[in-house]
């Protein structure tokens, strides 16, 4: 069994923060991928369902962030689970926007969801690590995180929970590439070469430069000959 877990506070205060965009990452996958209903266990919301052959698991901690490892230590000792099997999807500062990350094992980096995973867990686990951008100064962080996307945020992360709910398959099957990648055709598509063709035939046609020396108008000419 794989577990992925989903870092955000609970209730609908905070649905929309920052901070939840892990809550809004596992939500997708389990609604791409026909999910069973969320049910309460484990001191969170819990559901199941199959990717790339394996049974997962999603859990979502409702013991607010920073008391995140009860939750989680809950359901890993529950189910026997091997931290190498373990995804935590998690909000991160010094990411820029959109952009996504994959990491095994490593420090929590102040983080206090991840922090208290540690504690209960220790660090051998993968985590996704979500970049929402930074406010510019330590001391805005808090207020940053516990605030709601902005407007001009809606494209980018509409975008990115898309690709995650794509590559969720890829993720569980272990390839990471397969994974960023499915994410990346989301939230940076190619150009498409058509559009591009088609861009360079509509476009005008340069005017011709004017000759250096161009022939004079008929009835001028008649008269610059009379005095030649």
């Amino acid at each position: 069994m794989k577990l992925f877990v989903g870092l955000g506070n609970p209730g609908a205060k905070y649905a929309h923060n920052r901070h939840n965009i892990g809550f809004m990452a596992l939500d997708r996958i389990a609604e791409a991928h026909q999910f069973t209903p969320w049910r309460s266990k484990f001191q969170g919301q819990i559901c199941d369902g199959t990717l790339a052959g394996q049974k997962v698991l999603l859990l979502k901690p409702a013991t607010f962030m920073n008391l995140s490892g009860q939750s989680v230590g809950a359901a890993v000792r529950f189910h026997k689970i091997p931290l190498d099997q373990v995804t935590v999807f998690h909000d991160e500062l010094d990411l820029a926007p959109g952009k996504l990350r994959l990491k095994q094992g490593g420090g929590h980096a102040g983080h206090n969801g991840l922090r208290s995973i540690h504690a209960h867990l220790g660090a051998d686990y993968r985590r996704v690590r979500l970049g929402i951008g930074h406010p510019g100064h330590k001391d805005a962080v808090a207020g940053f995180v516990l605030r709601d996307f902005a407007k001009v945020d809606q494209n980018w992360l509409a975008a990115m929970l898309t690709g995650i709910g794509n590559g969720a398959k890829h993720l569980v099957a272990g390839d990471g590439e397969k994974f960023m990648n499915a994410v990346a055709l989301q939230t940076a598509p190619p150009r498409s070469s058509k559009t591009t063709k088609a861009a360079a035939q509509t476009s005008p046609e340069p005017a011709a430069a004017p000759a250096d020396h161009a022939p004079a108008p008929s009835h001028l000419q008649k008269l610059l000959d009379k005095f030649k």
